[in-house]
């Protein structure tokens, strides 16, 4: 949409600002542009807990469940031992039976206990997911755009899309799973143990090489899956940014530097997932390995322990056939120790929106005392470049219409930025009434000053849910009235007016209906200060300044600043402020500047088509 500039409205891979001149942008190659934070272990070990804490209850049923089951399941290789003393002393065939028939009620029971317990597991993995979800889409609507734009689109789409989408199977599946594993493999070790502690000891030694084998895995993952996830996250930036800026990259002839970031971006991607890949390769063959180990070391601890007469083989036979159904759940553990990497790594990433500088939790401060906007000495430069603005000083008197213009790298969008409170001053202050902008709170903020540029974004939704976006309590008549405050009356002619659904689905907008739509938002919201930074470019020359001056007639009592690419909208204004190579070089009403004879005279005869006027010649 044109509209508010928060992140939920923001178009990926947003360019520089047009005023900003190539070589003073944050980064060529979004590759260098700052990533949003990391979480730390200790941030996201406390995140993990909290997931917990909000489904204790029914993670406690279903712990519950496992350990009925993993007891039941305990019966089978028990009761195999029965047999084989049973054979071995001569026991006839009905005791037999009765064990055998034992088993198979325990399976059964097994099978039923083991099926509510996951059942339970994956209801919990799917709330929790949710709340991922959720809490990243709330974090990402309250990170200051700034935040956003200098870390790249690609970086929060990817931590979005790629890392919840991963997060979200590891809660469903990999978790519960793990779980109820975890549980099995304690009963059993637990049985071993009850049974005959020597060869439970013997058991856990030569379960000794997975211990090794993980250990090494687990200090080597999780620099190596961050390290895969920050490089997905650049490979989306990259493409994302050449896709966006296709035009501008064959308008410069950027097409190989484009192919050679692209490239770079590709093989470190490759490099990483095959650094994980390495260390897959040999995790799971030791782990193979040693699934057999305690095994052996049991059935030959057991046979030397038989032939001292200190167990019966019905002992030894059951402590080996619990020792291989080990293998099943500590299988699964190990299988899914690299989801579960690659799940906190992820998780990591996930968590690091909402912290740090990104986070945007300021606490409300002083409202300010009106709304005259004052900017003093701003001088601003994108990330260490040159300044683009460079000392400007101005005030903009509670509800003035206030036009700014200027040729393309004067400063304009980036003074409008500023003015927003997107964007702090290097030196200098901008304030409204008295308070410095950029510190005002999120609230605060989006009550005093809005941002509306040519990016425009419509949810797919109905137009009514796009309106009451801006104004949740808004009736019919309030949102038509906005609407044809902006010249949209061409939603009266959809098939089911204000409840029509929009996207391709339905009904798809064309780039100028997407801005009015937009802009009746704006009128909805009703902020103090607007600024308008080619809010109705997309319009034609008619419809835009239909819509500037029925905007102007809505906001009558409202401060109206106007980034104005074509200069009727200075015309129009109380005042027009221009400015050249970063500096507010002239500043009066139209008639005045014109009269002047100066760059603002230059431009506007420019733009009639006018000649300049040719000077007299002197007197002989």
């Amino acid at each position: 949409m044109t509209a508010v500039r928060t992140p939920a409205d923001q178009a990926p891979a947003d360019p520089a600002p047009a005023d900003q001149a190539p070589g003073d942008q944050a980064s060529a190659d979004p590759a260098g542009s700052p990533r949003l934070p990391v979480a730390d272990r200790r941030r996201v070990r406390r995140a993990a807990l909290e997931l917990v804490r909000l489904d204790s209850r029914a993670l406690a049923a279903a712990a519950l469940l496992s350990a009925l089951a993993a007891a039941a399941g305990l019966v089978g290789p028990w009761l195999l031992g029965r047999i084989v003393n049973t054979v071995r002393a001569g026991g006839g065939g009905a005791d037999i039976d009765r064990y055998a028939l034992t088993i198979l009620v325990c399976v059964l029971v097994q099978f039923l206990l083991a099926r509510h317990s996951r059942l339970l597991a994956y209801r919990v993995g799917e709330r929790a997911s949710a709340r991922v979800r959720e809490q990243l889409v709330d974090r990402a609507l309250a990170l200051p755009t700034a935040a956003v734009e200098r870390a790249g689109a690609g970086d929060l789409t990817t931590r979005g899309t790629t890392d919840v989408a991963v997060i979200a199977t590891t809660l469903r599946d990999v978790g519960p799973a793990v779980f109820i594993s975890g549980i099995e493999a304690l009963f059993i070790l637990g049985a071993v143990f009850f049974l005959a502690p020597p060869l439970g000891v013997g058991g856990l030694l030569g379960l000794a090489g997975i211990w090794f084998a993980a250990r090494w895995y687990l200090r080597r993952a999780r620099t190596a899956y961050l390290a895969e996830g920050d490089a997905n996250s650049v490979l989306a930036e990259v493409l994302s940014a050449t896709a966006s800026g296709a035009r501008t990259v064959e308008a410069f002839g950027l097409q190989e530097r484009r192919l050679a970031a692209g490239e770079e971006a590709v093989e470190e991607c490759r490099r990483t997932r095959n650094r994980t890949l390495f260390l897959r390769s040999v995790l799971f063959p030791a782990v193979d390995v040693s699934y057999v180990v305690p095994v052996i070391v049991v059935l030959v601890a057991g046979s030397l322990l038989h032939d001292h007469g200190a167990v019966n083989l019905g002992t030894v036979v059951t402590c080996a056939l619990y020792m291989r159904q080990l293998g099943q759940p500590m299988d699964e553990i190990l299988q899914y120790m690299e989801q579960l990497q690659s799940t906190g790594a992820s998780y990591a990433r996930v968590e690091g929106v909402g912290s740090g500088e990104a986070a945007e939790d300021r606490p409300a401060g002083p409202a300010p005392a009106d709304g005259r906007i004052e900017v003093t000495g701003a001088r601003y430069a994108y990330d260490g470049g040159r300044d683009v603005l460079r000392g400007v000083d101005l005030t903009v008197r509670p509800g003035e219409r206030l036009a700014v213009v200027g040729a393309s790298g004067a400063g304009k969008s980036t003074l409008g930025r500023l003015l927003a409170g997107i964007d702090r001053p290097r030196e200098g202050a901008v304030t409204v009434g008295g308070v410095e902008i950029a510190a005002l709170a999120p609230e605060q903020l989006r009550r005093q000053v809005v941002l509306v540029t040519q990016e425009h974004h419509v949810f797919i939704d109905t137009v009514r849910d796009n309106l009451l976006i801006a104004a949740p309590g808004a009736t019919d008549g309030e949102l038509r009235a906005a609407l044809d405050a902006v010249g949209a009356g061409w939603v009266d002619e959809l098939p089911n007016g204000l409840d029509t659904g929009l996207g391709a689905a339905e009904f798809a907008l064309d780039g100028a209906q997407a801005q009015q739509l937009a802009l009746a938002r704006v009128v909805l919201a009703d902020p103090h200060t607007l600024v308008l930074d080619e809010a109705t470019a997309l319009l034609d020359p008619a419809t835009a300044r239909h819509a500037e001056r029925a905007l102007a007639a809505v906001l009558a009592d409202r401060t109206v600043i106007a980034i104005a690419h074509r200069l009727h909208t200075a015309r129009d204004a109380d005042r027009v402020a221009v400015m050249d190579d970063g500096l507010l070089t002239e500043l009066g009403t139209h008639d005045a500047l014109v009269a002047r004879g100066g760059a603002y005279a230059r431009l506007w005869r420019s733009w009639h088509g006018d000649p300049a006027p040719v000077p007299a010649p002197a007197p002989a």
